[in-house]
């Protein structure tokens, strides 16, 4: 049956090769083009992942698309491999005609050379053919031949292909239409360089002859009216990102005179927190979200769309950008997030804010040595490090979420021997029950307002006040010792116990506190249940009539 079907099989494969090939001469753009090749093996050839690597005019080699998994897009897109690493790569392995396929077996002495690349975990293959995750299948790109110059001309890229979709390495066939979309790409990427070249010189002999004033008009006329805002700035050059030009919805949007916003660029009106998402923006077709300033301080969030204006003579130069005020739908979802992160009464970080942040914190420990050995044989290399801690977390692909942290330590034993720690104080309200019993919930709800202002105005900027549940505060304060914690305590205390008028009446609890201290190598459970049994410890020590003034 397979025998019979397989002409069929080959001409729907044929179908969709004929499909891409049509797609990819029909982009619009370079940048268009390098996707469509990417796209295209993960359409029509059988793959999961497929890398375009271009060769720049220096020779080395650019990620310049990829397609299959947005993660590893994200990871290794924009990032540059040597001429050298990749000339020893496609001089290695087995030829299977243009292709050159470099087994697992030969390909881990690759692992260290500067060539961008993603790993995929997988079981180690059960027959001959079966594809293995460290198996390397790369398809050179060369310019058509000159006549009379060769089988082949000058390598313009290098396609990278992983995954087989029947988990198998290509036959004969597979091969054969890799081979083929690999020449029909470097014809598509040799074009569409060309029709950029043609692009700019068009555009170069139409602004000399001066054809282009009526379409000025009309870009200027979308320009200055446009209902959101518009800037063009410079590319390149020293006066880089420089604004050059505003629309009047712009200068609302941002309270600034076009005069004055002349004097900018979008780096020196930009929230200082998204500096990095502006930078990670990329010039052609370029999206972000980020903030910009006001005229009178205050910042507003916008919606940000680049578009490249190309020069005839030195290619892109300056940069169309689309401004657009989304500071309403941001507002929304700002507060849907502090409402799932606070509490709704006393509008303080809840029990999971809590959690998450003291959970940052913490690195934790392996228990034993045998967890140590069967997470190192689990991963392949080590997952803790001599003292055991985690130097691994499976799901943190290809990078350590704890490269640069620095363990929490706790002062050791009942006195202060100068370390300073990050201090848990639990806080259980004493006589809290007896309001609700005695005046209702609404005067218990006002006194937990209450308390959770004075704690908040007890501590410092930067600690964190949350409300645990029912009538139970946790701080969290770094950077104290032990006297300093206690001082703390008996601090806050003081403010609680406190007469809270409700309605007219002056009531009082007390509160009991409890200090643990965070360290590495416990969960935040952990820390929260430690402090907890102090509050507890605490609670009981002291005589019922002195738990709470009043």
């Amino acid at each position: 049956m397979e025998a019979e079907s397989e002409p069929y099989v080959r001409l729907a494969s044929l179908r969709q090769l004929h499909q891409v090939m049509a797609d990819m001469n029909t982009a619009r753009s370079l940048a268009d083009t390098l996707q469509t090749v990417a796209e295209g093996v993960v359409q029509a050839l059988g793959y999961e992942l497929a890398c375009v690597n271009l060769v720049r005019p220096d020779g080395d080699l650019v990620v310049a698309a990829f397609a299959g998994n947005s993660a590893a897009e994200a990871l290794i897109t924009g990032r540059v491999g040597s001429r050298d690493s990749w000339e020893r790569r496609l001089s290695m392995g087995e030829h299977w005609g243009d292709l050159v396929f470099i087994p697992h077996t030969e390909g881990w002495v690759l692992d260290d050379d500067d060539v961008p690349q993603w790993y995929t975990d997988g079981p180690a293959p059960r027959f001959e053919d079966e594809w293995h995750p460290s198996d390397r299948l790369f398809a050179p790109m060369y310019t058509p031949a000159a006549p009379g110059g060769g089988s082949c001309g000058e390598l313009i890229g290098v396609l990278s292909v992983d995954r087989p979709r029947n988990g198998r390495r290509p036959g004969a066939w597979g091969r054969e239409a890799l081979q083929m979309y690999a020449f029909q790409a470097a014809i598509a990427i040799s074009n569409a360089r060309l029709r950029a070249n043609m692009q700019r010189a068009l555009v170069r002999l139409e602004r000399e002859q001066q054809a282009l004033r009526a379409s000025e008009e009309s870009f200027r006329q979308a320009f200055e009216y446009a209902p959101s805002g518009m800037a063009i700035a410079e590319m390149g050059g020293d006066q880089h990102g420089r604004i050059l030009r505003t629309n009047d919805a712009l200068c609302r949007l941002l309270g600034r005179p076009a005069s004055a916003m002349r004097r900018y660029s979008f780096s020196d009106l930009v929230h200082p927190e998204d500096i990095g998402t502006l930078l990670r923006t990329s010039a052609e077709g370029g999206r972000a979200e980020l903030r910009l300033g006001r005229r009178d301080g205050t910042y507003v969030w916008v919606s940000l769309r680049n578009s490249v204006v190309a020069d005839a003579a030195d290619g892109p130069r300056f940069l169309l950008t689309h401004v657009e005020d989304i500071e309403e739908r941001k507002r929304r979802e700002l507060q849907l997030a502090h409402r799932a992160s606070h509490d709704s009464l006393t509008g303080l970080p809840n029990s999971a804010e809590l959690r998450s942040r003291l959970s940052s914190r913490l690195c934790r420990r392996a228990t034993h040595a045998g967890e140590l050995e069967s997470i190192d044989a689990a991963y392949g290399h080590p997952a803790f490090d001599a003292n055991g801690f985690d130097t691994y977390r499976p799901g943190a692909e290809a990078f350590d979420a704890y490269d640069h942290h620095v363990h929490t330590v706790a002062p050791e034993g009942d006195l202060d021997d100068g370390t300073k720690g990050l201090a848990v104080l639990f806080c259980d309200l004493d006589g809290f029950k007896s309001i609700n019993d005695r005046f209702g919930h609404n005067a218990g709800d006002a006194v937990l307002i209450e308390v959770a202002r004075r704690l908040s105005r007890g501590v410092r900027d930067g600690d964190t006040v949350a409300r645990l549940g029912g009538d139970e505060f946790v701080v969290l304060a770094d950077g104290l010792g032990r006297a300093d914690a206690e001082d703390l305590a008996v601090r806050l205390r003081n403010e609680i116990i406190q007469p809270i008028r409700v309605d007219g009446r002056a009531m009082r609890v007390g509160a009991s506190f409890g200090i643990g201290w965070a360290h590495c190598g416990m969960t935040a459970d952990e820390v929260l249940k430690s402090a907890d049994e102090r509050m507890y410890v605490e609670k009981r020590s002291r005589p019922k009539q002195h738990r709470r003034a009043g």
